[in-house]
């Protein structure tokens, strides 16, 4: 394995790491309930992926019997 034989600068060093930016995610708004969600994902409030229910949400509070 290569060791650099030079320390590099912080000129060189810094101008190699300002292309390695981070973005945030898009986030897109739902069409049923209007909630944020990200983009090809169901949606965490509603459920519903292109127009048809996906998962299942159930409601903090409500204990379900069986």
């Amino acid at each position: 394995m290569g060791v650099p034989k030079k320390k590099q600068s912080k000129s060189r060093q810094r101008s190699r790491r300002a292309t390695q930016k981070k973005s945030l995610p898009t986030i897109s708004a739902c069409p049923r309930c209007q909630s944020l969600k990200l983009p090809h994902f169901a949606c965490p409030k509603c459920g519903y992926y292109k127009g048809r229910l996906a998962v299942v949400i159930k409601e903090k509070g409500t204990k379900e019997e069986v």
